[in-house]
């Protein structure tokens, strides 16, 4: 090792740990920027984080809400428990075919006590037609609106209220459901059940606890309020032109950081690596520690609205999933035979996915049955005719795998739990580089998922959530790294509040 001179004379050897980083962390801290541009690399950072922290504490803060509260919705598994057992004496109407076709989706459930065919058309209409002769569908006012939502929750109804939306219905994907009906039921919960006036069914259920925590998590994570949620396009525009200074900022300080930070040799007085005291300290160090983590974070949200649609990611083209999903005939189904095999069943599903018809019953309890649908007996799509008709999805691309995926991949999962397993995955070699999700007992094409949309998991999903599955699956663990590094960045948003609060009153 080269020796150098103290101020005493004394003859010294730098340690080996230090030595090995200094020149490539000096090298951070050496940019090519003149006097001018450093100036403006310190104004950035210095008054448009006076704003950018204020966000940031509030971003970080929201966000840990969200790990344990997330966004009120109506899951499957709860739209299953509270919905009525099919009454299989009253149907007596054979299902709706379209020229003896499948439509889009047609389930056979319960509506009010009175069985009927649910029909989604391959024009995106949605259609509910009594699946008992005689029997007249009544229409979705207050009265049928408390009937529905107390049986569902199976508790009293309080107070009733038609609107076109709020708060916990305000999303796009609810707009078929409008007007709708808003029912608060008289629980310990405080639940409020929401009815859909198209399909006279719960769509959407939320508790006291749920809303209270959410207008603390998702409303101001997501800039969520009503008010400008309900205009797609401007909340878009907020949330690009709010999170990109943010970015700015963000940068601007994790660069002064490494260039007010010193190592090896050429530390500040007493051997200190930072020249700052008190808040500029805690501001310093903090962002040193949870920088890296809060530029990703807040870049990563910046693209969760994904800006010039860059991820857009291509879909099988309309006509190709018709002939996926209805590419013959139904079978006439037996409905007497289908009583006995459908007994305690919420939902009876029809499906057609490739060439294979079958009847897909669910119960309260979540359990499946997949019947094929001539014999009834139990049966499921075979892979061969999946990967057969999946094929014709691609025309001439050429087909690189078939998997069989029991456990989760990095884009077949869901944070926290297991997603359905297994599932088929089949990798083509078409321009998009396409992969396809499939149901190896339905043939459902669960999700296709190509070139963009597989980088989009990583730039957005990955450095905002840090959702991989060793870590999502082997909790608290991902608990404990998004609590580390929420709390950097709180330290860093709240000793920058408090600093530019101190620049802003002088």
């Amino acid at each position: 090792s080269a020796r150098t001179t103290t101020s005493n004379g004394c003859s010294a050897v730098p340690a080996r740990s230090t030595s090995r980083f200094v020149p490539a962390f000096n090298a951070l801290r050496r940019p090519a920027l003149g006097k001018t541009a450093r100036r403006w690399l310190y104004l950035v950072h210095r008054w448009i984080g006076i704003a950018s922290c204020l966000f940031f504490a509030m971003w970080f803060l929201s966000g840990l809400v969200m790990v344990y509260v997330p966004y009120p919705s109506l899951s499957p598994a709860d739209k299953l428990a509270g919905s009525e057992a099919i009454d299989w004496a009253a149907v007596n109407v054979p299902p709706p075919l379209d020229g003896g076709r499948l439509s889009q989706e047609l389930f056979l459930e319960m509506r009010d006590g009175a069985p009927v065919w649910r029909v989604t058309g391959w024009d995106g209409t949605h259609t509910t037609l009594a699946a008992s002769r005689g029997t007249v569908l009544r229409p979705v006012d207050a009265r049928y609106a408390g009937r529905v939502a107390g049986r569902f929750a199976n508790a009293p109804t309080r107070h009733v209220e038609r609107l076109t939306r709020d708060q916990w219905t305000v999303a796009g994907g609810f707009d078929r459901h409008r007007p709708l009906w808003k029912v608060a039921l008289a629980d310990a919960s405080g639940t409020e059940a929401y009815v859909s006036s198209n399909t006279g069914a719960v769509f959407q259920v939320t508790t006291r606890r749920e809303r209270f925590w959410n207008w603390l998590g998702s409303v101001p994570h997501w800039l969520y309020p009503t008010v400008l949620r309900q205009d797609q396009r401007a909340w878009r525009q907020v949330v690009l032109w709010v999170s990109g200074p943010c970015i700015a900022a963000a940068v601007a300080g994790m660069w002064i950081g490494i260039l007010r930070t010193r190592i090896g040799a050429r530390r500040f007085k007493g051997g200190r690596m930072t020249p700052y005291n008190g808040w500029m300290l805690w501001h310093h160090v903090a962002g040193l520690v949870g920088g890296a983590f809060l530029v990703a974070w807040i870049f990563s949200g910046w693209l969760s609205v994904d800006p010039g649609h860059l991820f857009r990611g291509t879909k099988p083209d309309d006509a190709a999933m018709r002939i996926y999903q209805a590419s013959d005939p139904m079978p006439d189904l037996a409905l007497d035979r289908l009583r006995i095999a459908g007994e305690g069943a919420v939902i009876a599903q029809l499906t057609h996915h490739a060439g294979t018809p079958l009847v897909l019953l669910s119960y309260h309890d979540g359990r499946r049955v997949v019947l094929n649908a001539v014999t009834l007996a139990p049966s499921q799509a075979t892979e061969v005719a999946i990967v057969r008709a999946v094929r014709h999805l691609e025309s001439s691309a050429p087909l690189l795998s078939v998997d069989c995926l029991t456990a989760p991949d990095a884009y077949w999962y869901a944070v926290g739990m297991l997603p359905r397993l297994p599932v088929l995955r089949l990798r083509f070699a078409d321009p998009a580089q396409t992969w396809f999700y499939v149901d190896p007992a339905t043939g459902e094409v669960l999700r296709t998922v190509d070139e963009r949309q597989r980088v989009y998991r990583w730039v957005f999903n990955l450095l905002h959530r840090w959702d991989l599955n060793t870590l999502t699956l082997h909790r608290p663990a991902w608990d404990g790294l998004i609590w580390l590094f929420s709390i950097a960045g709180v330290v860093t948003s709240i000793s920058g509040i408090w600093l530019g609060w101190k620049r802003l009153a002088r």
